[in-house]
């Protein structure tokens, strides 16, 4: 705590409520004042507003400049309360008069220290999470994410629009993220927009905000979330499923970095990075008019493509790892492990929701898996059965099983499903599969299938 005040009784008076709890610093004057900002690490400054020389207004404009995130108490009498009351909105915390109470001024004190205290608690999450979402943080080895990595990093500081494509569930998301908290727009908002859960009808008023009286029950002004990203980035995620009346308006947001609120004729300036994200291909889209061509060439100044997961094999087991730690610990468990076979599937398996699909079942497995090690037992019967597939495939490619071999076997699978979907009742099972219960039974003989061997199958397998 720093106490500024040319009376040494004053000074006196604070140095015994305050001495206990702080290190004290003291200055007589607004030089001394300054020169102590300048030297010391302060974090509470009583500041008496009638200092011979420079007044306490200039002496906050200085110290403010110096320490911005110091906490300013003005101390100050009676007469020149308005005067303590306006540097409120020039940067001080708070204003006490004298002769001051010691419960209030320490109330404004406490008060003062919890607001530091706060400011610091923000600023550690905003680094957990930059660190969170670094690029050193986004797991992969295949050349296709070292490209992405190496982009990312080359755009982060950069202004410039970026689109991200990619199936769903590949982590477009993420790469936005680690692209904003790598800038040095990380102090500020990171606004999410998913396009296709908004209808046409409200998209623009929840991108621009609206007036007051703009329609039926617009009661006050709101802010829309190109206003709230002020400063930051704004994702516009699933971009493609924008109508084309509000991607004319997006278009020219981005260009002249102004809006309009819905009802209001006034623009406003805004300063926001934007990145769009999409699982569709939007060139194809804005040759066939689904999409603006215009505005598709203003968001394509950086292009970013993420494979899917099936086209990048050898991330596969390092988000395995990834996950199985991860998982364990936002459950407090201790983390599982996998067993050879279940790895090998996961790393054939296609994936079809990529990353997300993969995260979501190692969830399931770490919370519903009994053993310390996940089998092939453990997994969902879609998941097994894939296994079968995927090794009768291999073992044609091996050259170890002819192709004949192989296309019985599947065929065989499916007929024995439909038999025992359909209660084996032949007729029905036929129309299932889509052909005659002719030429089923031909099927059915050829490859030794009857109801017989079926039950036999199942008692044996049940003893």
């Amino acid at each position: 705590m720093l106490i500024v005040d040319d009376e040494a009784g004053v000074r006196e008076s604070l140095r015994l409520i305050f001495g206990k709890d702080f290190r004290l610093f003291e200055a007589r004057s607004s030089d001394e004042a300054v020169r102590r900002v300048k030297e010391e690490r302060v974090e509470i400054i009583l500041l008496d507003i009638l200092m011979p020389g420079t007044d306490g207004l200039e002496i906050l404009k200085q110290i403010k400049t110096i320490q911005p995130d110091s906490q300013v108490i003005m101390l100050t009498a009676l007469n020149t309360a308005r005067t303590a009351f306006t540097a409120k909105g020039t940067g001080a915390f708070d204003y006490v008069t004298k002769p001051f109470d010691v419960d209030e001024l320490r109330l404004r004190v406490d008060r003062a220290l919890e607001k530091i205290q706060l400011s610091g608690e923000l600023e550690r999450l905003k680094e957990e999470v930059g660190r969170k979402y670094g690029i050193g943080n986004i797991v992969g080895k295949s050349r296709a994410m070292l490209d992405i990595f190496k982009t990312v990093s080359m755009v982060a500081g950069k202004k410039s629009t970026v689109l991200i494509t990619g199936e769903s569930g590949t982590g477009k998301e993420l790469i936005a993220r680690a692209i904003h908290y790598n800038s040095d727009r990380r102090t500020k908002p990171f606004v999410v927009v998913n396009c296709a859960a908004l209808p046409d009808t409200l998209i623009e008023s929840e991108l621009f905000g609206y007036e007051k009286g703009a329609f039926t029950n617009a009661y006050q002004r709101k802010m829309g979330h190109f206003e709230s990203a002020h400063g930051g980035t704004l994702l516009l995620d699933e971009i493609g499923e924008l109508g084309l009346g509000t991607q004319a308006k997006l278009l020219r947001a981005i260009e002249t970095e102004t809006f309009t609120r819905l009802g209001g004729t006034e623009e406003s300036k805004v300063d926001v990075r934007v990145i769009a994200a999409s699982n569709r291909d939007l060139e194809k889209l804005a040759k066939v008019g689904g999409f603006r061509p215009d505005l598709f060439y203003r968001l394509n100044v950086v292009s970013l493509y993420l494979s899917p997961l099936r086209e990048r094999r050898e991330d596969i087991p390092l988000l395995l790892d990834y996950f199985l730690r991860l998982k364990a610990q936002e459950q407090a468990m201790a983390p599982k492990t996998l067993s050879p076979e279940v790895v090998d599937l996961f790393i054939s398996y296609p994936w079809p929701g990529n990353v997300r699909e993969l995260e979501n079942l190692i969830e399931r497995l770490t919370i519903l898996s009994p053993r310390e090690t996940i089998t092939l037992q453990s997994l969902p019967e879609g998941l097994r059965s894939q296994d079968q597939t995927v090794a009768l495939k291999e073992n044609v490619l091996k050259g170890s099983r002819p192709l004949s071999d192989a296309v019985d076997e599947f065929e065989r699978e499916l007929i024995v499903k439909a038999l025992e979907k359909t209660g084996f009742n032949q007729t029905k099972a036929a129309s299932l599969l889509g052909t005659s219960r002719r030429i089923l039974r031909y099927r059915m003989e050829k490859l030794n299938i009857s109801e017989h061997n079926l039950v036999s199958d199942n008692t044996k397998v049940s003893q």
